[in-house]
């Protein structure tokens, strides 16, 4: 449903760019012509830096690019948090692990050592996180998530977008696994989050909704020496032998 017309419309804060997951088809199509251009000039992977001026530039936003906070790319009142991960068959991952930042309960509360009681670690953890969120909500009334999941060939995506949300930090236990790594589970048993004690890295495990769109684009032709020479008018005036 549209947003009705008020008077004071004017003081509206909270309007969105699109509804949340409902990506219009030009954005999908420029981002889609953003990764034809990097294959062009012969990338072999994409950045979360190459996904996030992607992004940017298909629905004229600002690609913020800061190493801190969860707002990457900024468009009026509305944000976004850039994430991308890489799956042989985008089109059938049904689960993602989202690196979201570094947690230090050690910084932050004063705990050094993070075993000694892991459900206050991990409680801890999810503090930090939840101030992040805060923090992003007192400047923009619109704070998602944006996920794109690549293939190794870079020809097949899968798109999709959720609410950054903060987390109860009460309704999960956390354990141990085999590896040492902090683990948050639900009261289902799910695992929700990871949060490794070296290098202090949080992880969210997200699932990929039915409705994240996916796509294809189609590999450009592959840039030949001669034909970038002519084009750049390239002569042996260009190069100067020194000695």
């Amino acid at each position: 449903m549209e947003h009705p017309r008020l008077r004071d419309s004017n003081r509206l804060t909270t309007k969105e760019l699109y509804p949340l997951n409902v990506f219009p088809e030009n954005v999908i199509t420029d981002i889609g012509g953003y990764f034809v251009y990097l294959l062009y000039v012969g990338r072999t992977d994409l950045t979360g830096s190459d996904w996030g001026d992607a992004f940017a530039s298909a629905i004229n936003g600002v690609h913020l690019d800061s190493p801190v906070g969860i707002a990457d790319v900024v468009f009026n009142k509305n944000c976004w948090s850039m994430k991308t991960v890489k799956y042989t068959n985008p089109f059938e991952c049904k689960n993602v692990r989202l690196i979201s930042g570094r947690c230090s309960p050690d910084y932050s509360y004063g705990i050094t050592d993070p075993h000694r009681d892991v459900q206050r670690t991990g409680e801890a953890v999810l503090g930090i996180w939840n101030e992040r969120v805060n923090i992003a909500n007192d400047h923009y009334s619109q704070t998602r998530t944006v996920v794109l999941i690549r293939s190794n060939d870079l020809l097949s995506y899968s798109l999709f977008e959720e609410e950054t949300q903060r987390y109860r930090t009460t309704d999960y236990v956390w354990a141990v696994n085999d590896n040492g790594n902090l683990i948050g589970k639900d009261s289902r048993g799910k695992i929700c989050f990871t949060w490794q004690p070296h290098g202090s890295q949080f992880t969210i495990h997200t699932e990929v909704p039915k409705s994240a769109v996916r796509f294809k684009i189609k590999a450009p032709p592959k840039l030949e020496r001669t034909a970038i020479l002519s084009s750049l008018r390239f002569d042996k005036s260009w190069v100067e032998i020194l000695s």
